[in-house]
């Protein structure tokens, strides 16, 4: 790790929630306790240490009231930000601040979710709202019937339109993440339980000849929709050093948020300016990452944010791709893609942000499934909303020592 960089807060425990069904047993703030046990454990802490808590209201009732008052918890810094499936990336640059300016020691990420179990049909819907005076979305769009999976198959058209990117590059994301799956026990278990069909290693050909969902988007470019959840402890240093485990730094963190402007590009998303931040706090560049823990609602979503994070030149990131490049097993080649399975074959409870620091952690710990040899950098991207009109990006670069 370079010398200069500062190692204000180190990631110290986590914990993934194993099951992505629940069949009502639990609620999405019963994960969120277990996990948080779990994560505590993993570090070495209990909850009588977490003096900062970081809630997106996924447990129900008030965020940041429930968890503290579940685990019996008086936290000095209460943070409540939302911004969807980036949530946790904001969450964990925030702790990063809130412990170097010490009001805080050991900060808890939780996350939980019902949204299998619910039969809630994230891809079908639209924008949300309801009662009450419209805002941008519903007064501009809503009325059209956009849905949440064609504002991506739209991004995917424009790209192809604008730089002649393939169904057949798109989908080699999903075969690299598929490969990772299958090394993975618990994203095998996840795919049986929610009933996937033929669960092996994939082709580009399967890909591109699984039924369409949205045009251009097939079936095995578009994310499962999962029960689970899980949490993230995150300390100062003089707490990391006494942790059970070896500490994952909080290198570098940027936010953006980005929506529909006449003359905007759809196929630029505000990973363009939060990327940028993150890298240069963390004082590295994209091409020195190992681990590429990518937001991946869709195949498009992670081809946009491997161009704007930097990893290669925008309109290029379809031959970028080619070849499984992005396979644990090619290192020399660039980062490795969601190596636990991702979104598209591991879990994607509705807000996946938590999970990518989840895995990005492992890696650098060295206990993935798909660890890759040597990892020492990752970047953790998250991206909330919806990503060809109003979104955001959380971008976090971690490093071991």
């Amino acid at each position: 790790m370079n010398s200069g960089q500062k190692r204000d807060a180190a990631i110290v425990g986590i914990h993934e929630y194993p099951s992505r069904d629940v069949e009502g047993r639990f609620s999405p703030l019963q994960i969120k306790a277990e996990s948080a046990a779990m994560a505590l454990a993993d570090a070495g802490l209990s909850a009588r240490d977490v003096d900062a808590i970081y809630d997106a209201g996924d447990g129900g009732g008030m965020a940041g009231l429930g968890i503290s008052e579940y685990l019996g918890l008086k936290p000095n810094v209460i943070d409540t930000t939302m911004v969807g499936g980036s949530s946790y990336e904001f969450h964990a640059a925030h702790a990063k601040r809130a412990i170097a300016s010490g009001k805080a020691k050991v900060a808890l990420l939780t996350y939980g979710s019902t949204a299998h179990s619910n039969a809630f049909a994230i891809g079908v819907g639209g924008h949300g709202g309801g009662a009450g005076m419209p805002g941008p979305a519903e007064n501009m769009e809503r009325f059209c019937g956009m849905t949440l999976v064609s504002n991506y198959a739209m991004v995917a058209h424009r790209h192809m339109h604008e730089y002649g990117t393939t169904s057949e590059q798109l989908a080699e994301i999903s075969v690299a993440t598929r490969l990772h799956a299958m090394r993975n026990p618990e994203a095998v278990e996840a795919m049986r339980a929610l009933e996937f069909m033929d669960i092996r290693e994939t082709s580009i050909q399967d890909v591109v000849s699984s039924r369409i969902i949205a045009d251009p988007l097939h079936l095995l470019e578009c994310c499962m929709i999962s029960d689970g959840g899980g949490a993230v402890v995150i300390a100062a240093p003089e707490v990391a050093r006494d942790c059970a485990k070896p500490p994952v730094w909080v290198l570098g963190g940027g936010e953006a948020t980005k929506y529909p402007e006449n003359g905007g590009d759809i196929t630029t998303s505000a990973a363009a300016q939060s990327g940028p931040l993150a890298f240069g706090e963390a004082g590295v560049s994209p091409d020195e990452i190992d681990i590429a823990m990518i937001y991946d609602s869709f195949s498009i979503t992670v081809l946009t944010l491997l161009e704007d994070l930097g990893f290669c030149k925008k309109g290029e990131g379809g031959s970028w791709v080619e070849g499984g490049r992005l396979r644990f097993d090619r290192p020399s080649e660039g980062p490795a893609l969601n190596t636990d399975g991702g979104g598209l074959s591991s879990n994607h409870p509705g807000m996946r942000g938590i999970f990518l620091l989840i895995e990005a952690t492992r890696q650098l710990r060295g206990e993935s499934c798909s660890q890759v040899e040597g990892a020492s950098l990752a970047v953790a991207h998250g991206n909330g909303g919806m990503l060809g009109s109003r979104h955001c990006a959380g971008t976090v670069v971690l490093g071991r020592d």
